[in-house]
């Protein structure tokens, strides 16, 4: 019991390293074949039509730095993380089957991807719903599950950091109309 408590007392308190995630957090990506394009390619559907000279150099960039935020990396991780265990059949039975199927009324999924939308705004909830039900691009591809893998989460996480992208972009456009107008923008803090 003595050295247990000693123990104890001379482990090191947890401490993250932000780096270490962030960097797992697009290793990860990567391995599980999303690219930062093709997630910027969503951004571009979503916002070309509201700004037509919106280059896609402009939509990496907004992605880049929605997964900068440690919300959006912990999301990332975890449904990363929860479909690989459902690919290996790590997971509950119950559970396993629901993931690795994908179910149409298991919204887990549905609700990682809102913890990264909700840091946007509502628009962000609107661009995801869009995206989610139109499955564009790389979304149809981490949806079809003939190709292997299983993406229950990953379709989802992708399809919000396209929607939280948009909703980036949308609010710093709106908030340099305004600076361009004169007026003074009370909503340049809320863009993150």
């Amino acid at each position: 019991m003595k050295i247990e408590t000693e123990e104890r007392k001379t482990k090191a308190p947890y401490s993250l390293n932000s780096k270490k995630v962030a960097d797992a957090t697009m290793l990860w990506l990567e391995k599980r074949g999303v690219k930062i394009e093709e997630i910027a390619e969503l951004v571009m559907l979503l916002q070309k039509k509201y700004y037509p000279d919106l280059a896609i150099e402009e939509c990496i960039h907004n992605v880049e730095q929605v997964l900068s935020k440690r919300e959006v990396q912990n999301a990332v991780l975890t449904g990363i993380q929860l479909d690989l265990l459902a690919e290996q059949g790590l997971l509950i039975p119950e559970l396993q089957d629901m993931v690795a199927n994908d179910e149409g009324l298991y919204g887990v999924d549905e609700i990682l991807a809102f913890s990264i939308v909700n840091v946007y705004g509502s628009i962000g909830f609107t661009n995801y719903g869009y995206v989610d039900k139109l499955k564009p691009g790389i979304l149809e591809r981490l949806n079809d599950k003939t190709l292997g893998p299983c993406n229950t989460f990953l379709d989802d996480i992708v399809g919000a950091v396209a929607a939280s992208a948009s909703s980036r972009i949308a609010h710093r456009k709106q908030a340099e109309r305004e600076q361009e107008q004169g007026e003074d923008t009370l909503g340049k803090d809320i863009v993150r």
